[in-house]
């Protein structure tokens, strides 16, 4: 697809650095820049070769003033980021020359990127589909180098060939149906009512493990949203920092220093966690509290582990009772704080409310935490059957798509054994084909590609 102006935007993040790069796609984009690149050895840009490297200043055309001294990249179409030609201007990292270089683009006939819109010309002249787009957002969002990996291997395209391999299963059988139908009246060889049955399996199969992954792959993508709560004083925030290697939240020995929610992250065997400190509960004293303790039990609603937090120097109190009702007991770690005192709680009480997962901690003593660290990657990562080096579903609207087409494919293969017409069946199938071309971009509409390259930033 040939697209009619020439976009440019600046594609690092504006502050002081090394580099900064002003980035052009278009047909006019070399001839833009050759207007206001002047090289040493008298260079034209027109007739440089692609993948080439050439050292300059950009001139302001006004008054032929250099702005900025700069290295030009040109990569020619088809064989470029986006498919079509693309120059890109490295600079001095600085919001000013950036700003005047990107300036002086515009001015000659560049129009400014809009979020994302490099990658959705890649995606929309062909050269990436819409899974592997979509993977690059992941691929700069990623915390861990798990999530890296998973990333990487969707913008390979390792997710779409999955795809395409049920999808092709899919058609093979759609057209067999469809020639039963169109030729019925010819000696047509096509599959056997068995064959159909097998090849529907195969596929339903293929897709169920896909799905599967799911679990997985949100893990590996999103991470764990772990919650630490516990009444005032009881050493959460300590847990928090012993856990951040760093001191992140104030700890006092006054209760409820923590009025607000604390969210940082740390990685656990390649596993990002999303750790919440929160504000003690109990009955609030103030409108302040009242609110710290609203935002606690909220988040306890969406963790998907929790950390409640006792001290084991003191006996369970009605504070402690209260929070009990709180939380959901099977997605509960119970830490038993400051071992290092002379203990009042044990083990056995905590578990006779029944929690079956309890660890002891002492926050502020190093290595205090270790028995905690190896509790919590065991809850994490156990039932995960997928590794980031397997081809593992992230993306929520992937998932969605998949459920679909599974609930199609299973309705075909009744139909199948129920030797109803054949009609019947390729109907089913095209419905679910269509499903799995959702993922890839074969079938979806342009307000959901204008949606899914809107979360990008401007310049990529």
């Amino acid at each position: 697809m040939a697209f009619a102006d020439t976009i440019a935007a600046i594609s690092t993040p504006l502050g002081e650095g090394g580099i900064g790069i002003v980035r052009l796609s278009g047909k006019k984009a070399l001839k833009i820049v050759d207007q206001i690149f002047f090289s040493p050895r008298k260079k034209s840009l027109l007739n440089q070769p692609t993948y080439s490297l050439h050292y300059g200043f950009i001139c302001d055309p006004k008054d032929g003033r250099k702005v900025e001294e700069v290295i030009v990249s040109v990569m020619r179409g088809p064989k470029s980021y986006t498919g079509e030609d693309v120059v890109e201007i490295n600079c001095h990292s600085g919001l000013v020359p950036l700003r005047e270089v990107l300036e002086i683009v515009l001015e000659k006939g560049a129009r400014l990127a809009e979020p994302g819109e490099f990658t959705k010309r890649a995606f929309l002249s062909g050269r990436i589909d819409l899974s592997q787009a979509e993977a690059v957002i992941d691929i700069i969002k990623s915390k861990t180098e798990a999530s890296l990996r998973v990333a990487m291997r969707q913008l390979e395209g390792q997710l779409s060939e999955k795809i395409y391999e049920i999808r092709n299963i899919l058609l093979d059988v759609m057209c067999n149906l469809e020639a039963a139908v169109d030729f019925s009246d010819e000696d047509l060889e096509t599959f056997s009512s068995k064959e159909l049955v097998r090849r529907v399996r195969e596929a339903l199969k293929k897709l169920e493990q896909l799905i599967a992954s799911a679990k997985s792959g949100k893990i590996y993508r999103e991470g764990v949203k772990m919650v630490i709560v516990g009444k005032p004083n009881v050493g959460k925030s300590s847990l928090l920092n012993a856990l951040l290697r760093e001191k992140r939240a104030i700890v006092t020995s006054l209760p409820g220093t923590t009025r607000d929610i604390i969210e940082e992250t740390v990685v656990v065997r390649g596993v990002p966690l999303r750790i919440r400190d929160t504000a003690g509960i109990r009955h609030p004293k103030d409108e302040i509290e009242k609110i710290g303790v609203s935002l606690s039990k909220e988040s306890l609603r969406q963790a998907d582990l929790i950390l409640l937090v006792l001290d084991k120097s003191q006996p369970l109190s009605y504070e402690d009772e209260l929070i009990f009702k709180e939380v959901k007991k099977e997605k509960t770690l119970v830490v038993l704080n400051k071992r290092d005192l002379p203990p009042v709680i044990s083990r056995e009480e905590v578990e006779g409310k029944g929690f079956k997962e309890v660890v002891e901690a002492a926050a502020i003593i190093p290595g205090g935490t270790e028995e905690l660290e190896e509790k919590i990657s065991e809850i994490v990562l156990f039932g995960l059957s997928f590794s980031p080096d397997d081809i593992l579903v992230t993306n929520l609207r992937h998932i969605e798509a998949l459920k679909k087409a599974k609930k199609d494919l299973k309705e075909a293969l009744k139909t199948l054994l129920e030797g109803l017409p054949e009609e019947i069946t390729a109907t089913v199938l095209r419905d679910s084909i269509n499903h799995l071309d959702e993922i890839i971009g074969r079938n979806v509409s342009e307000d959901l590609i204008d949606r899914i390259f809107s979360q990008f930033c401007i310049g990529k």
